[in-house]
C-alpha cells in the first residue's frame, strides 16, 4: 500500500486541474485518487469527462483515465476517501468560499489555486520562498471553524509572480513605488488557440480584476501576522495595468521601481542569484533550484525560451536599466499555469507537509 497522501482534484475536468494531475504524475509525496467536478461530469470516466479538451502538450496520465468523476458538492463522500483537496473549481466566488469552507469543515484540507478565499484574513496566501512563516494563522482559523484538521490555504494571483519574487528579493534596498505592467497568456484564462481564434495577432487591454490584484495581493504576501489575522504591508504602493496578448503560457511583466536605497546594477544582479526560500533549503520536490535567474542578453527573458525555467517553477528576469523617472526597470517572466497556478499550489502543499500541517 502507497505511503503517500490521498489526493482529490476538485475542479479537475478544467485547464488548471488538468494541470494539477499533469504535474502530479510521480510526484513523490501525493497521489491523485480522486477527480471531481460539476454535477454535469460525474459518474463519467475522467478520460470521458474530459474528451477531446485535454489541454496539455503531455497524454493524459493512465492511472487518472479510468477514475469515475465525483460530484465536487458531495463533501461528505468525498472527505472519506481523501488526505487532502486541490481546488481548481469554476463557480462564482460565493460560490467558491462556501464550498472550500465546507471542504475543511469536513476535516479536509484544502489547498486552493481561487482567488475567493486569498482576503479572508486567516487563510494564508503564500509563495513559499516568500512567506511560509503566514502558515502559522492556520491554528487560528481552525480555531474559527472548529476543525482539527481542515483548513484552506491558497496561492496568490498568476500575474504576480513574475514581479513579487524579485521586488521581494531587493527588500534590503526598500523599494516603496513601483509601476507594474503585465502581458498575460491566454491560458490564464483556461483557453488555448482552439479555444479562442480571435486572439490570434490580437491584444486586449482589460483582464477583468487583475488590476487589483496585481496592486494588492503583493502587500498581503509581505504583510504581517498579528493577533490571527494577516494585515497587508504599506511600505510600497504599485499601480498596474494587465493586458491580455497572444502567447499560449507565460505571463511577462514590466516593472519600474523607486528605492529609498539606491543599489548598483551589480547589487541588483547579486540579489537576485543569492535569493532562496525555505522551500530551497528543505529540497522539496517541486522548488525550484535556482528560484530567479538573471539573464544578460538584451533580448531576453522570452517566452519562447525562457517560460519553462526551472520545469516552469522559477522566474527569468532581464534587462535591469537605470531609469530616467524611477531608479531602475526591468522585464520578468514566470510560467502562469505552472508556478502561477498548479504548481505553486503544489509547492504550497509540500511546504505545508513539511510543516507538519498535511499527513
Amino acid at each position: 500500500m502507497s505511503e503517500k497522501l490521498r489526493v482529490g482534484i476538485l475542479g479537475a475536468t478544467g485547464m488548471v486541474g488538468q494541470r494539477f494531475i499533469s504535474l502530479l504524475e510521480n510526484h513523490p509525496w501525493f497521489e491523485v485518487v480522486l477527480v471531481a467536478a460539476s454535477p454535469r461530469s460525474a459518474g463519467k470516466k475522467y478520460i470521458d469527462a474530459v474528451g477531446e479538451r485535454w489541454k496539455m502538450t503531455t497524454p493524459m496520465p493512465e492511472h487518472v483515465k479510468d477514475l469515475i468523476v465525483k460530484d465536487v458538492n458531495e463533501v461528505d463522500a468525498i472527505a472519506k476517501e481523501v488526505d487532502f483537496v486541490f481546488s481548481a473549481v469554476d463557480m462564482t466566488k460565493e460560490e467558491i468560499r462556501a464550498i472550500e469552507e465546507k471542504y475543511a469543515k469536513a476535516e479536509v484540507p484544502v489547498v486552493s489555486n481561487n482567488s475567493a478565499h486569498r482576503w479572508t484574513p486567516d487563510v494564508p496566501m503564500v509563495v513559499p520562498e516568500i512567506n511560509p512563516q503566514h502558515m502559522e494563522v492556520i491554528k487560528d482559523q481552525k480555531k474559527r471553524l472548529g476543525t482539527t484538521k481542515g483548513f484552506i490555504a491558497v496561492k496568490p494571483n498568476c500575474s504576480i509572480q513574475s514581479y513579487a519574487p524579485v521586488l521581494t528579493a531587493w527588500m534590503e534596498f526598500e523599494p516603496y513605488e513601483a509601476i507594474v505592467s503585465t502581458y498575460q497568456a491566454i491560458s490564464g484564462a483556461g483557453k488555448t488557440f482552439k479555444d479562442w481564434p480571435e486572439m490570434v495577432g490580437n491584444i486586449i487591454p482589460y483582464i477583468g480584476g487583475e488590476e487589483e490584484k496585481s496592486e494588492k495581493e503583493p502587500l498581503r504576501i509581505w504583510g504581517k501576522v498579528e493577533d490571527g489575522v494577516i494585515k497587508p504591508a504599506d511600505f510600497i504602493k504599485i499601480t498596474s495595468q494587465c493586458i491580455r496578448v497572444p502567447v499560449l503560457n507565460g505571463h511577462t511583466a514590466t516593472v519600474f521601481v523607486k528605492f529609498k536605497k539606491n543599489p548598483t546594477k551589480e547589487q541588483l544582479i547579486e540579489a537576485l542569484r543569492n535569493f532562496k526560500g525555505l522551500p530551497q533549503e528543505l529540497n522539496l520536490p517541486s522548488a525550484p533550484k535556482q528560484f530567479i535567474q538573471y539573464l544578460e542578453e538584451d533580448n531576453r527573458p522570452q517566452v519562447a525560451l525562457d517560460v519553462d525555467y526551472e520545469h516552469g517553477m522559477g522566474v527569468s528576469v532581464g534587462r535591469i536599466r537605470e531609469d530616467s523617472i524611477y531608479d531602475w526597470k526591468f522585464v520578468g517572466l514566470s510560467h502562469n499555469t505552472i508556478r502561477g497556478a498548479a504548481g505553486g499550489a503544489i509547492l504550497c502543499a509540500e511546504l505545508l507537509k513539511a510543516q507538519g500541517y498535511l499527513g
